[in-house]
């Protein structure tokens, strides 16, 4: 005796849940297992090796480096040669986080001393130069 009037054999339009379902569980299982291992972790505040340059005549934020049209090199105003300016790179080379060292030449320093001065840098390690006075070589 059949008790429900409707049709038999229709089409069954509802979806099966169950893996999904199953599949969501597993994944929740695996991030309740793993989130423990991320938060157990020790700060150790460790003594660090780097030791910061003595020298006075480098500024920690900003150094300036000019070159006036005879040539001379001057570091933060004062007057220096090549071996001292070197030195000078090295130190701000070394320091955390390095400082930044703005090159401005004259509009009539000849290219190959500011040449020698960027490569100067670079061979000490110095990653933050840029040149300042660009207005000067509009002309």
């Amino acid at each position: 005796m059949n008790v429900g009037g409707g049709s038999e054999g229709g089409e069954m339009v509802d979806i099966n849940t169950t893996p999904l379902i199953d599949v969501m569980l597993v994944l929740l299982i695996m991030f309740i297992i793993t989130i423990p291992i991320q938060t157990h972790a020790v700060k150790l505040d460790l003594p660090s090796n780097q030791t910061q340059p003595q020298n006075s005549q480098v500024d920690p934020v900003i150094n300036r480096v000019s070159i006036d049209f005879l040539n001379t090199i001057y570091w933060n105003d004062q007057e220096v040669d090549l071996a001292t300016l070197r030195s000078y790179f090295n130190d701000a080379a070394r320091m955390e986080p390095q400082p930044e060292i703005h090159l401005k030449p004259d509009a009539l320093t000849r290219y190959d001393v500011v040449n020698n001065v960027m490569a100067q840098a670079q061979m000490a390690g110095v990653t933050k130069i840029g040149f300042v006075g660009n207005e000067a070589y509009a002309n």
